[in-house]
């Protein structure tokens, strides 16, 4: 069983609520979602029902259209019908894929007004309008979004815990890992590039170290949401499938800005909106917009037209990258964990590290500025986040993320930021293959650090 965080999140979520609001667990098919709301009801309370709405056998779809407004009687032929006595607030009743019964969903705020139990919901793709149509949406319920695995808990999964409390210190502190610590983190840190985060591949990966049984599982996943994109698009399947089968080229570029004209030269930004939404709420793909006058707000700048368009788990964008062949052979993955593959790895590393922030809670800015025949005020800085900065009693400064997967490279554009926007910002991170090192306001830190962000 995985160690995920979001049963942190989920504990937080029952000591708070103590039953005056439901939550739901929001994310990406394959994301694990089911496994992690079991394993927290079989921990944290005395009896659990889960209802899986995928199987929604017909006695059970009776109760809830034959009972919904006598509670008693809903409860009791429930607790039946799953062999589970429910106990007054030490009880959890499940919605497993509420999105597949829009009803269910609509009857928590009378669930929770009644009091007896706590209520959880799991779902994907919540928003678009065919799981929503006809239904009064609870207010009554809390949302939580739940990602593919972060570094940090594919460390745990690996059984490198220490080294990841270790790697927390070392942020916390600026010191060093000792140098053979930090070439197993960097080893590890390239093993989670072609891994990823999604559950079932990294269990594959735990058991067999065979990266051909983890690509075929990655395949698996991919291959059902572009199934999903065909049956639930609502006729925007044809731009949703050249989204995402571009996203691999788009950031490969120097220029990582997403250009619709790679997809139709004709394409305007307008008719592909709705396409974008439908990925990203499907949790599907990471969108990084540019807040083109960056304070600590960086929402109220940002730029909608300009984007870049991360998938939401790097490994399965390895996959995605190689999607010409019918496989990707165990040894193309040897040359690439290696380093003798000729590979774009900036793109990956720049979408694991989009990954590890996302996984963090933190929406994705970057800047981005071009001034024609004005070099120094054209640059771009790959990410953007506001933390709490020392230098300024802990108050919350904007800290530009600079991202580099070589050991040599350089820093002319943060350069350039800092000297355009220096009274806006607090300490400047750049993420390398080097060791941790200091000067000024600017941090380097190994690649590994972006979950600590």
């Amino acid at each position: 069983m995985l160690e995920r965080k979001v049963l942190d999140h989920m504990r937080r979520w029952k000591s708070r609520a103590r039953g005056r609001e439901a939550l739901l667990i929001e994310g990406a098919r394959r994301v694990g979602k089911s496994t992690a709301v079991e394993q927290f009801a079989k921990n944290e309370y005395r009896s659990s029902i889960i209802i899986d709405f995928s199987r929604l056998p017909r006695d059970v779809r009776s109760i809830f259209e034959d009972q919904r407004d006598d509670l008693d009687t809903f409860f009791m032929l429930l607790s039946a019908y799953y062999r589970t006595p429910l106990h007054t607030r030490e009880s959890l009743i499940v919605f497993d894929e509420v999105q597949l019964y829009p009803k269910a969903r609509e009857m928590i705020k009378h669930l929770v007004a009644d009091g007896r139990y706590d209520f959880m919901e799991t779902g994907s793709l919540i928003s678009i309008k065919r799981h929503i149509k006809d239904i009064v949406i609870p207010s009554e319920e809390r949302k939580l979004e739940m990602d593919p695995l972060d570094f940090e808990e594919f460390c745990w999964a690996m059984g490198e815990k220490l080294l990841s409390d270790l790697i927390r210190n070392s942020f916390e502190t600026s010191r060093q890992l000792p140098d053979a610590l930090h070439k197993r983190a960097m080893r590890l840190w390239r093993e989670y590039l072609l891994v990823g985060g999604m559950p079932q591949a990294v269990n594959e990966y735990v058991q067999s170290r065979d990266f051909n049984e983890v690509d075929y599982i990655k395949r698996g996943i991919i291959d059902l949401y572009l199934n999903d994109m065909g049956k639930l698009a609502n006729g925007d399947a044809g731009k949703l499938r050249s989204i995402f089968s571009q996203i691999p080229g788009q950031l490969s570029k120097h220029e990582k800005k997403f250009t619709l004209a790679s997809i139709d030269r004709e394409a305007r930004s307008r008719s592909y909106d709705s396409a974008f939404f439908w990925l990203e709420d499907a949790r599907l793909t990471n969108i990084c917009r540019n807040a083109t006058d960056p304070t600590v707000g960086l929402g109220l700048s940002e730029d909608n037209a300009s984007f870049k368009c991360y998938m939401a788990d790097t490994g399965l964008l390895v996959s995605q990258v190689f999607a010409d062949r019918r496989s990707t052979p165990s040894e193309v993955y040897r040359d690439i964990l290696f380093d003798r593959l000729s590979l774009n790895e900036g793109m990956l590393v720049e979408n694991a590290v989009a990954q590890q922030l996302r996984a963090n809670g933190r929406r994705l800015f970057f800047y981005s500025r071009y001034a024609r025949g004005d070099s120094q005020r054209t640059m771009e800085i790959d990410f953007l986040i506001v933390r709490a900065h020392d230098d300024a009693n802990l108050r919350a400064r904007v800290s530009p993320v600079e991202v580099k997967s070589t050991k040599r490279y350089g820093t002319s554009l943060l350069d350039k930021f800092e000297r355009t926007f220096g009274d806006r910002l607090g300490r400047s991170y750049v993420l390398h293959p080097r060791q941790v090192a200091s000067s000024g306001q600017r941090t380097l830190l190994p690649l590994y650090f972006a979950f600590c962000l």
